[in-house]
């Protein structure tokens, strides 16, 4: 198999983020699949199906956190042996894999000590109730004995992709997606083993995409290899590393954040229709931002490697095809979430109520996710040129600054005549204030629209700059 890295530098541009990131939202999309397909099985299990599909929702905030630790040290990380690539300095690319390598391993055995000890706590706060806690420590208990496996494939994949292989990179988790697709049903069902056995499939399936990265990560096709003299965290690289890390942690941690703040909001103003609905809004708006993910995976190695060469051209002409393709792709769930949205919540459940009120809140959630694709296309492109401290500021604007405050205040300022005006009445009477949980699910897209204006004038008035001053 032949290393694109050499061809980062030259060639179509579109081409090139075609052959990178059609692969990149592949992955995305199908390592998505790891949690919608749990749920799919979860939601359709006769009589609890319900409850149980709370209860794993529950633990959304998490699992997220899991994940955010390995974007911590792989989206800090690839983009600068990328960055080093383009220079020429392999060598220090190899040095700054084997450092996140060594640095992922040590947050594994943490966060699985941590989270054992103390995840009934942290569920009930999550907005786990009575009804449904015992179907969120059943799955996290064993999804947290995978943790290593999920910190390696995530972070370490990111490498591989920066290398120029996005096929390899995508096969990752075809593997074990269609892996968990198979085991989920014959655990789950045949077994019997309920919400146990839907951790159980997805960690075993994790388990195997680990066994296949570091077998490529070690073997003789990759341009960057695992050496045991650079495993060792180096903590100059190490800092580094999350300096520039920092900013995708924060927009993947505070999920966890956000999803308890909504949960619990919620949980007071709804109820558990009100937390489930939730539930399958977080899902679908993960799989909004998935594939938006994947296009901007694909487009991080062409635009590091060119700025490392010094290449602006190709710079400039990366990020306006990745701009346009960020928007496509936000136009089109919005429509789909405002004109057929039934289409979408029916995967995750046959309850002719849940459907009615999740229709009503996705259309209000989703408002302005047409929008979003401008943020993601501007946010990613700083982490691609190392641009860690105005990274970091736009990742906090919209989640910490914006979100989560109006979260919490929107309730109480927005009025009951005007709240009940979009409020269907078949759907009020399930709510203790109905208003008020209208109000909560109003705060994602102001907030959206804000974090979106924002991130565009700093993207317009630094971009130039960062491109004069070249690759440190």
């Amino acid at each position: 198999m032949e290393n694109d890295t050499n061809n980062l530098g030259q060639g179509s541009i579109g081409k090139l983020i075609f052959r990178l990131s059609i692969p990149a939202i592949a992955a995305q999309i199908i390592n998505l699949l790891y949690n919608i397909v749990d749920r799919m099985y979860i939601g359709h299990i006769p009589v609890t199906g319900k409850a149980a599909l709370t209860g794993v929702g529950v633990t959304f905030p998490i699992i997220m956190l899991i994940s955010a630790f390995s974007a911590l040290i792989g989206m800090g990380g690839a983009p600068q042996a990328a960055i080093k690539m383009g220079k020429g300095d392999y060598k220090s690319a190899e040095k700054t894999l084997g450092t996140c390598f060594g640095t992922l391993v040590i947050i594994s055995v943490v966060l699985t000590a941590v989270i054992l000890i103390s995840q009934r706590s942290i569920l009930m706060l999550f907005g786990g109730s009575e009804n449904t806690i015992g179907y969120a420590t059943q799955y996290l208990t064993i999804y947290t004995l995978g943790t290593i496996f999920v910190q390696l494939v995530l972070g370490l994949n990111m490498f591989i992709t920066c290398q120029g292989f996005a096929g390899i990179g995508m096969a990752t988790t075809v593997i074990g997606a269609i892996l968990n697709i198979v085991l989920d049903p014959i655990f789950i069902y045949a077994l019997g083993m309920g919400v146990r056995g839907a951790a159980l499939a997805t960690i075993i399936s994790q388990a195997v995409s680990c066994v296949w990265v570091l077998k490529f990560l070690t073997g003789k096709k990759t341009t960057l290899k695992i050496k045991k003299e650079y495993i060792i965290p180096d903590m100059k690289i190490a800092l580094a590393v999350i300096s520039l890390g920092v900013s995708p942690f924060i927009m993947q941690s505070t999920e966890s954040l956000i999803t308890v703040c909504f949960n619990s909001s919620l949980q007071t103003y709804g109820g558990d229709i009100a937390v489930g609905a939730m539930t399958i809004l977080s899902s679908l708006m993960q799989f909004a931002m998935m594939p938006v993910m994947g296009l901007t995976q694909g487009c991080q190695p062409i635009i590091s490697f060119n700025f490392g060469a010094g290449n602006d051209t190709r710079v400039i002409r990366a990020f306006k095809i990745q701009l346009l393709m960020c928007f496509l792709f936000t136009f089109i769930i919005w429509a789909l979430a405002m004109f057929v949205p039934q289409i979408l919540i029916s995967v995750f459940t046959s309850d002719t109520e849940f459907i009615e009120v999740t229709k009503w809140a996705l259309r209000i959630y989703m408002g302005t996710t047409l929008f979003f694709g401008i943020q993601m296309a501007c946010q990613q492109t700083f982490i691609a040129l190392g641009q860690a401290k105005i990274s970091v500021f736009l990742a906090v604007l919209r989640k910490i600054i914006l979100l989560i405050p109006l979260i919490f205040i929107l309730p109480y300022i927005i009025s009951p005549d005007f709240a009940l005006n979009f409020v269907p009445s078949t759907i009020s009477v399930l709510f203790s204030a109905p208003q008020k949980v209208f109000a909560v699910f109003l705060s994602e897209p102001i907030a959206d629209a804000g974090a979106v204006l924002c991130t565009a004038i700093m993207f317009k008035l630094n971009f130039k700059k960062i491109l004069a001053h070249g690759a440190k």
